[in-house]
């Protein structure tokens, strides 16, 4: 995922029992898994900040802090938006 010196370029919100972030998970291993892009998940639900802001809507998806999608996670999008953010 990530080494301790780097922050993950990928963050999925997420909530236990949700099957839309179970499938947006999916597709963040695996696009990361391919182009070696660090990421992370974090429950919405261990932080009131974030339950606060985001309750229903989950999963979110974050890439190098910009959020990126809600509810559903589309494989391409995220390879464009990684590989947009090397770019630039």
């Amino acid at each position: 995922m990530t080494t301790p010196d780097t922050a993950p370029r990928v963050l999925v919100l997420v909530r236990e029992g949700c099957h839309l972030c179970a499938d947006a998970l999916a597709v963040a291993q695996r696009v990361c898994a391919e182009t070696g892009a660090g990421w992370a998940s974090q429950d919405i639900d261990a932080d009131p900040d974030l339950r606060a802001r985001f309750t229903d809507h989950v999963p979110v998806t974050f890439v190098d802090g910009r959020q990126l999608s809600l509810w559903f996670l589309d494989e391409a999008a995220l390879r464009a938006a990684l590989t947009a953010a090397t770019a630039g």
